[in-house]
């Protein structure tokens, strides 16, 4: 018989993870104490990364960002828009960062196309019309609800049960590993326990507090910022600034919105946060140095995203934390058989975290079963609901 696989968590990894694992044969149920993409995931700017952004100081995370980026051009092309990404630099700093990006992305496999300002603006007219160079780079943009529900379709398709508003609050152990998870589904108020050979922790943000309920604790930084979406399509390329990883460096297209991005801070706690004063002007102002039309839009919405960044508690340099994710068998770490943790990385890289978790599960149960989920298509994100 084939082992219960319990998930928690109804974001982009949690649905990635459910495909991979169905695909493999295992019986699989998924958890999410609110509506599936509710967390993290909803939130998100949707862009897909070419891994131009960490090719100078965080080359793990571009390797893996370029890789995906490729694989989910071929799976789920419906939530795609192939549209590019420019590099723009504004001044000498830009400048003298520009070779040290060039050789990254070279180094990191990213292709990248120098440019002239003119033809940069014969692309994208609303950037700033003194720019001094720019770079072409395989960005796109992805729509951050449908690129995961292709993946709970197609997992849902194959016999995944998905169970929102359900929060797990608690462990059953027994001889030291985990027997079953206690549940209370928020729609009826129900308490129910499942009974299960192993579970996946992939809660985003809020995976130290599932690992609590074990008395365990994760290298799991939540990195909270706010992102402003006016109105209009300024640019129809993903815009980024020629520098290191900072803030308001972005501008993404998403149909008819604009959307810029992002600030970051650190916080304790993903659902107790207090941003910095007057984060919108700010996001608005470094934007506009980029495309000027952007302070003259009119505002749609300023929201906030929380980040599952993997680093230890005491990190103090929220921009020099790693994209990487990491995968953390608590058997190994932890003397506690049958959990996994899936933390940190990036929308983008939502498949390989998945695969990662799932070739962990075929190992530690003795399974052989390949990962089919670079090569198969998923299925259209409308499935889920009918």
């Amino acid at each position: 018989m084939l082992e219960h696989i319990v998930i928690v968590g109804g974001g982009g990894t949690g649905g990635a993870l459910a495909h991979d694992l169905t695909l493999r044969g295992f019986r699989v149920t998924l958890f999410e104490k609110g509506e599936l993409l509710s967390g993290t995931t909803g939130r998100h700017h949707g862009l897909l990364h070419s891994g131009a952004r960490y090719a100078v100081n965080d080359p793990t995370a571009a390797v893996e960002c370029i890789e995906e980026n490729r694989v989910l051009r071929k799976i789920a092309p419906e939530a795609l828009e192939q549209n590019d990404g420019l590099f723009v630099a504004l001044d000498d700093e830009d400048m003298a960062f520009r070779p040290l990006f060039l050789e990254g992305c070279r180094d990191c496999g990213i292709l990248a196309q120098e440019m002239t300002p003119a033809a940069a603006l014969a692309l994208e007219p609303a950037l700033h019309p003194d720019l001094k160079s720019a770079v072409r780079v395989p960005d796109a943009t992805m729509d951050a609800w449908r690129l995961p529900m292709h993946f709970f379709a197609t997992a849902r398709s194959n016999g995944a049960d998905i169970r929102p508003f359900t929060e797990v609050v608690g462990f059953q152990t027994l001889n030291g590993g985990i027997t079953a998870v206690e549940t209370v589904d928020y729609r009826t108020g129900s308490r129910r326990s499942y009974r299960c050979d192993m579970v996946v922790n992939a809660a985003g943000p809020w995976a130290g507090q599932l690992a609590a309920l074990a008395g365990l604790s994760l290298p799991l930084q939540p990195g909270p910022g706010v992102m402003v979406a006016v109105e209009g399509r300024v640019t129809n390329m993903v815009i980024n600034r020629l520098h290191p990883a900072g803030e308001g460096d972005i501008i993404i297209p998403q149909r008819r919105l604009s959307l810029l991005g992002t600030t970051l801070w650190l916080a304790s706690d993903p659902d107790v946060l207090s941003p910095p004063a007057d984060q919108r002007r700010r996001i608005i102002d470094l934007c506009g140095r980029m495309v000027p039309a952007v302070r003259d839009a009119p505002v749609r919405s300023v929201w906030w995203a929380v980040r599952p960044l993997m680093a230890d508690g005491d990190a103090k340099d929220a921009q020099a934390i790693s994209r990487d994710f990491g995968c953390i068998d608590h058997s190994e770490r932890d003397h506690l058989e049958g959990l996994i943790s899936v933390i940190g990385g990036k929308a983008t890289t939502l498949r390989a975290m998945a695969e990662t978790a799932a070739d962990l599960i075929c190992k530690k149960t003795g399974r052989s079963f390949p990962c089919r989920t670079r090569e198969s298509k998923l299925l259209s994100y409308r499935l889920f609901y009918k």
